[in-house]
């Protein structure tokens, strides 16, 4: 009985582990495709916010030194200053002190002129470089400064997350809060979120109505709806920026239309403020709710809420009793959809709100860009990337709780 048995396994095991094979190699373009495009940039951009060898690829001898620096109350020794002197001068003659001078000027205010006017002023020899380095700069007996070349020898630091975090490490190695008047990125951070939350109430306030609309019509009519919600899928994003921008100026159509009414006697302002940033934002989202809430209502019964006042229960109540809770899933969907869509949003704050309404995808494209600051770029990247999961995986915790209590 085995012995016959015994074939019949294997050779179901054999056609099993065959099934996967073919399965895997279904779905293996497609698990190249977003390795090579979403896990590879991603881990790329998150390495960029810890690795830093941008000062000791051109003044190795002084980022070498320095790692014999304990006494942080203290400046360095002779050897230190010996370091520095002749990398500042190899690499003024090489036309690679910009290089060191624009990652100093990240963590040391005034850093760029500090390197340039100390590799101006420093003598060809000298007998104590201590005193050579001093005399061409001053600044060189401040022991934060030593320490900014510290945090900045590499090759791995932590001076781009706590920048994205409004943190500081002094020469002592204590982590302090930035300025007040230079922290700028925690606010933002705030900012950024409550403007994604506030997009999404507005989209599940305006899209739950239109979702349960056509959900309840009639398929000819329920289709041609549709389509005007997917409209604007097949307009580009910047023209439907730009033409809220004609819209909410101050002789727009709108502002033109409640004057004309007397409900305002002169223009209200509308645009490049928050409120022209909710506005264009919600037009644009509005449809990645709508789609999530329309799929999940579609397939409810509406015999459950027949039954419902067949028991006695009121339309208000049946509504709220029996048929949201079952769109649930949609809201979830829609909701999570939306926001994180909205937290990465550039182009639309840019363009239709205003200086002190810019979000965190803003200054990410400025220092990658314009400053060329990579590590910071990507250290606010990774914090915002973190932030996201986060919220997601409470959303998930909060969501499978409903779940458990529901079933």
């Amino acid at each position: 009985m085995n012995s016959d048995t015994d074939p019949l396994k294997a050779r179901l095991r054999r056609a099993e582990r065959m099934r996967q094979v073919k399965a895997f190699g279904l779905i293996a373009p497609l698990l190249g495709f977003l390795l090579v495009t979403f896990v590879v940039p991603i881990a790329s951009m998150m390495m960029r916010s810890v690795h830093d060898t941008e000062l000791s690829a051109v003044w190795p001898q002084v980022s070498a030194a320095i790692s014999t620096w304990h006494d942080r109350k203290a400046l360095p020794d002779e050897a230190t200053f010996a370091a520095l002197a002749h990398d500042i001068k190899t690499s003024y003659k090489e036309r690679t002190l910009s290089t060191a001078a624009r990652r100093l000027n990240y963590d040391l205010r005034n850093g760029r002129s500090l390197v340039f006017s100390t590799a101006r002023a420093l003598p060809e020899t000298a007998d104590r470089w201590t005193d050579a380095v001093l005399t061409a700069n001053p600044r060189w007996g401040d022991v934060e400064t030593w320490g900014a070349v510290s945090r900045a020898s590499g090759p791995f630091t932590g001076f781009f997350l706590l920048a994205a975090l409004d943190r500081h490490r002094t020469a002592a190695g204590r982590i302090v809060p930035t300025p007040a008047e230079e922290a700028i990125f925690i606010d933002v951070l705030q900012r950024t979120f409550v403007i994604s939350l506030a997009v999404t109430l507005l989209c599940l306030a305006m899209g739950y109505p239109v979702a349960y609309l056509l959900a309840a019509l009639p398929p000819n009519r329920g289709n041609l709806l549709m389509i005007l919600v997917l409209l604007p899928f097949w307009t580009s994003l910047l023209v439907r920026t730009a033409a809220w921008v004609v819209v909410l100026q101050e002789n727009g159509i709108v502002n033109n239309t409640l004057i004309w009414l007397g409900i305002i006697e002169k223009p209200v302002r509308l645009i490049y403020n928050q409120i022209g940033v909710y506005v264009a934002m919600t037009h644009i989202l509005l449809p990645f709710m709508i789609l999530p809430l329309y799929s999940v209502m579609k397939a409810i019964p509406p015999s459950y809420v027949r039954a419902a006042r067949s028991l006695g229960a009121t339309p208000a109540t049946a509504f709220l009793r029996v048929y949201v809770p079952q769109t649930l899933p949609g809201i979830g969907a829609g909701g999570i959809l939306v926001f994180i869509m909205a937290i990465g949003y550039y182009i639309t704050p840019a363009l239709v709100g205003g200086a002190g309404d810019q979000m965190i995808s803003y200054f990410i494209a400025y220092y990658t860009s314009s400053s060329v600051n990579w590590g910071l770029a990507s250290a606010l990247g990774a914090v915002l990337l973190s932030a996201t999961l986060i919220l997601y995986w409470l959303y998930n915790r909060l969501v499978g709780a409903d779940a458990v209590k529901l079933g």
